[in-house]
């Protein structure tokens, strides 16, 4: 038997709809950018998320392997073939 345990959900976080979306909007910007490489605080500015949000974001593309980070803490998308 499998040994769950319940967790609240964070008030930070997005319904899965807007979630979704918000994933998709940003890979999005990496695709049509793929030289893009942005900081935590550069990409939090561009893409207007609040803080907890934009790490976790950037954090599913980059287990997603669709992102990386440089030595320098920049997010840069992994590929750039389709």
């Amino acid at each position: 038997m499998l040994n769950h345990r319940f967790r609240p959900r964070s008030r930070e976080r997005l319904p899965d709809p807007q979630w979704h979306a918000t994933v998709h909007r940003v890979r999005g910007e990496f695709e049509e950018m793929p030289c893009l490489r942005l900081t935590l605080p550069q990409a939090r500015t561009l893409f207007g998320l609040p803080d907890r949000v934009c790490e976790w974001v950037l954090g599913r593309l980059e287990s997603d392997g669709f992102l990386g980070r440089t030595a320098q803490g920049e997010y840069v998308r992994q590929t750039t073939t389709p």
